[in-house]
């Protein structure tokens, strides 16, 4: 194999590594902000579920053409 042929390819797995960190970086980074929104809807169904028996205990309906 040549010189130029294995600098070449060298230089080819550097820029690949290179790239596999950075994907591997920002596929961590996405991981953390979709488990940081589920919590955030997690808890906005808490806050919805304990809103919901107050509003149908409180008299309040629908009028009749509704």
């Amino acid at each position: 194999m040549s010189e130029a042929r294995l600098a070449e390819l060298e230089t080819r797995l550097a820029f690949q590594d290179d790239l596999i960190q950075a994907l591997n970086l920002g596929l961590a980074e996405q991981q953390g902000r979709i488990s940081a929104l589920a919590e955030e809807v997690a808890e906005l169904r808490r806050q919805l579920r304990a809103l919901a028996p107050a509003e149908a205990d409180s008299g309040h309906q629908a009028p009749p053409h509704y």
